[in-house]
């Protein structure tokens, strides 16, 4: 039976960890959820020949560009999606935008406020035209995630009072972990704080529907030098040159914060909790109820009720499969669990329709640049050494 839907191009820079998934996500969309138009991955830029052929290969992309610019120039590109390091998001965007094509950006935004704040106009120059454009924060796409920000906006929780987030992980407690690019400045923009903590702070804004307007923050680098590597994805060494780099990115950040209306928030970010391999945890109390989720459970949420009784209140668990649960009704019967690519493919499918509909999807280049500005706060406060940010 021959699809009658209108097609939608899609190009891509950058094949590594993000390109994967985000591959993953392309390929898997239009199996699972019935889409206004049908994606197609037409080709995939990167600067090495055949690196790029050979992964385009393997990821099902249709053609290989070596330069980006080319996908800017391409009839069956309408969509580009940016999975590169932090140093390089505000020139292909900004480029993608005023050459018509909608833009989907991995997060954190971009390296600096500066830059996010080009973009973020870009993108407000580009909708006026009808070109739309997205942050890629995965996990406002975790159904129980969604389940969270739909149960704060019902009033189950009343007011919020206390948010508590922090992402652990342990990828580089090892000290003889190279120096990928992910720990140099330059090209991360900052270490744990914008790689995973850019994450709680974009995941707490999302649930509890406020911002930021202040934070009182501490970083640490607890190894200062590390055996410098080439070629590596970010994720594992590949092999060292013997001689030692700087690492120029913090490796733990901590802050308190205040949101609007006057909710407490406290976050943690760090990539040396020993035993944590991905655990971005989020808790939200309320004066009439909290809720608790943890990335490495990722299928639960819990709940706690403060109107019952004390004699039958407390924390119950939600098992996020269900049909009417948000995304989980478009995979298996309740109970089998979704992964971590499944984000991806509902922050595509939610990207498509979007575009689609004529519609800004979120969130929003103005939603990165909220996230970067409590970054950036985060980093001035840090170094100022103690003292309230303004954000």
């Amino acid at each position: 039976m021959t699809d009658s839907r209108p097609t939608l191009g899609v190009g891509m820079v950058g094949y590594a960890f993000m390109g994967r998934v985000h591959s993953q996500a392309w390929r898997s969309v239009a199996s699972f959820f019935d889409l206004p138009v049908r994606p197609v991955m037409a080709a995939l830029a990167g600067r090495s020949p055949e690196r790029t052929a050979e992964a385009a290969q393997t990821l099902g992309w249709a053609a290989v560009e070596t330069d980006w610019k080319r996908l800017l120039e391409r009839d069956d590109v309408q969509v580009i999606d940016i999975c590169t390091p932090g140093d390089s998001h505000a020139e292909i965007a900004i480029a993608a935008l005023e050459a018509g094509k909608h833009v989907i950006c991995e997060k954190p935004l971009a390296n600096t406020v500066a830059e996010a704040e080009a973009m973020t106009a870009a993108a407000r120059a580009a909708a006026a035209r009808g070109v739309r454009s997205m942050v890629a924060f995965n996990y406002r796409r975790v159904p129980a995630i969604a389940l969270a920000r739909r149960f704060v906006e019902e009033g189950r929780l009343g007011e919020i009072r206390h948010v508590r987030a922090q992402y652990l992980q342990d990828w580089i407690v090892d000290p003889e972990f190279p120096l990928v690019w992910r720990l140099q400045k330059d090209k991360a923009g900052s270490g744990a704080l914008g790689d995973i903590g850019a994450h709680i702070i974009d995941t707490a804004q999302f649930i509890v529907g406020r911002s930021l307007t202040g934070v009182s923050a501490i970083t640490e680098t607890f190894v200062k030098e590390r055996p410098l590597a080439e070629g590596s994805s970010g994720l594992a060494g590949e092999g060292g040159t013997g001689e030692m780099g700087e690492v120029t990115v913090d490796d733990a950040a901590l802050f308190i914060g205040r949101f609007e209306g006057g909710a407490l928030g406290s976050f943690e970010a760090t990539r040396f909790a020993s035993g944590r391999k991905n655990a971005l945890r989020i808790e939200v109390n309320g004066s009439l109820g909290s809720l608790t989720f943890d990335f490495e459970a990722m299928n639960e949420l819990w709940f706690h009720d403060h109107t019952l009784d004390a004699a039958e209140s407390g924390f119950r668990r939600i098992l996020v499969t269900e049909p009417e649960h948000p995304y989980a009704g478009a995979w298996w019967p309740p109970g089998h669990g979704l992964g971590y690519e499944h984000t991806f493919t509902h922050e595509v499918k939610d990207f498509i329709e979007a575009v689609a509909a004529g519609t800004d999807p979120a969130p929003s280049f103005e939603d990165g640049l909220r996230v970067q500005r409590v970054l950036e706060a985060v980093e001035q406060s840090a170094a100022a050494g103690s003292g309230w940010t303004a954000i």
